[in-house]
């Protein structure tokens, strides 16, 4: 039975809700079934809820787009992840062949200030804790650590012109380096047959959960649209080497994707064996959670559409991105294309409980987000970014490292506390029908 709101309870839920509907709202109309799922999944823990509610941390964090701590004219106008999570870092395999474990999912990435990108982090870690059932005192020293790792990395590249390393099977421990190794042991052809079957001596999608037959005239559409991608690979391949064998739709399988078109197209590869085929996933890409706070003419003006800014700044943020990244358009709509990738795993959270170990960690991982940061400045469009990140950013955070460390402390303990509370506001609309256009 549904019980009486407090008005501050009610003032929130409102705000979240109309929050939502400003940004899914027309994909909710066309696809209620597909927010079904999402908002489920959503539902089932506080961070399931903050990972899907990327636009609503921004809502949140309006008040900071000009003079936040740490910020300047430089450090609020970087190339920044957008969702920047515990759960956003994993493997996959770079252009020249090598397995890295690094930040993924750029969906969300755009100009914006450095400290949005770790204070998001600093509240999923906090999340996490909270779920593995972690003192104050255990969460407060992950924070700490992740901002240690993460200032004492970018004052080194900021101080030196030697590179910090990455993480590879030569370099990684710990999770890092089992989730690299996870990766190492998977194969495309596994991939091919989990997804596909042979009939006729040729290759075709396996009609199962999620796929869905298109008809000639959409399979036209996304035929053209594949050409035209071709051309925007790092290293083009012409149309005859890449021939489409087949091409079905896709429902949205991850909290993020939810409504949105995608397709997957079965493409033969560099020789005529049936191993050697290549399954390509093409997705419409929706506009950055965060430019919907930062207004930057600039970047409007750069970006051809919502697709081709995915794919430049993952280029320019995860270094030697993989070589089949590219993008493309369906009717006015910007796509993001890659492959659907054997190699690229998720660390698993779930297998992390012991809290020394979860240190460590989260250690590595502020120094693949510093190395992010760094990317982005060697690799990035120097006419929207035309400086030196590293060092902007290690001159605005100074010497003062227990300072820094406490900004993000007293963050990631304010914002997880709003986000348990703002899971049990989303969660008790959802159950009694209180989201416009979805049943309960």
């Amino acid at each position: 039975m549904a019980t009486e709101m407090s008005p501050r309870n009610f003032e929130r839920t409102t705000e979240i809700l109309n929050v939502f509907n400003n940004a899914f709202g027309g994909l909710m109309t066309g696809d209620p079934a597909a927010f079904q799922s999402k908002f489920r999944k959503m539902a089932a823990t506080p961070f399931a809820f903050f990972r899907g509610s990327a636009c609503l941390f921004y809502h949140d964090l309006r008040e900071e787009k000009e003079n936040g701590t740490y910020l300047d004219p430089r450090t609020s106008r970087i190339w920044i992840h957008g969702d920047l999570h515990a759960e956003n870092f994993g493997t996959y395999m770079n252009a020249h062949g090598r397995l890295i474990f690094n930040v993924n999912d750029f969906d969300e990435s755009y100009i914006g200030p450095f400290t949005w990108d770790l204070k998001r982090f600093a509240a999923s870690i906090a999340l996490i804790g909270y779920g593995k059932a972690l003192s104050d005192e255990q969460i407060s020293r992950l924070v700490k650590v992740f901002a240690r790792s993460y200032r004492e990395n970018i004052h080194a590249m900021a101080s030196s012109s030697d590179d910090v390393a990455g993480f590879t099977l030569d370099t990684a421990k710990g999770p890092l380096l089992e989730c690299l190794r996870s990766a190492r042991l998977q194969s495309r052809v596994a991939t091919l047959d989990a997804d596909t079957h042979i009939h006729g001596h040729e290759r075709h999608f396996s009609k199962k959960d999620g796929v869905i037959e298109i008809d000639e005239g959409t399979k036209e559409k996304v035929i053209d649209a594949f050409d035209r991608y071709l051309a925007t690979l790092p290293s083009p391949k012409q149309r005859g080497s890449c021939s489409v064998k087949d091409v079905v739709s896709r429902r949205g399988v991850g909290i993020g994707s939810a409504g949105l078109p995608t397709y997957n197209l079965l493409v033969a590869g560099d020789n005529e064996a049936l191993e050697g085929d290549v399954i390509i996933y093409m997705k419409q890409s929706q506009p950055s959670a965060v430019s919907s706070q930062i207004q930057d003419s600039k970047a409007q003006r750069y970006f051809k559409h919502e697709g081709h800014r995915t794919v430049t700044l993952q280029r320019s943020l995860q270094a030697h991105a993989d070589p089949w990244l590219g993008w493309t358009e369906i009717d006015g709509k910007g796509y993001m294309v890659t492959e659907v990738s054997p190699f690229a795993l998720d660390i698993e959270w779930a297998d992390i409980n012991d809290p020394d170990e979860i240190v460590s960690v989260v250690a590595d991982l502020g120094q693949a987000v510093a190395i992010m940061h760094k990317a982005a400045d060697e690799e990035g469009e120097g006419s929207l970014v035309p400086f030196a990140i590293d060092q902007a950013i290690d001159e605005a955070i100074g010497s003062d490292g227990t300072m820094f460390e406490g900004f993000l402390e007293e963050f990631a303990f304010q914002y997880s506390d709003r986000v348990r509370g703002d899971h049990r506001l989303f969660v008790d609309a959802f159950r009694n029908g209180r989201i416009p256009g979805l049943s309960v």
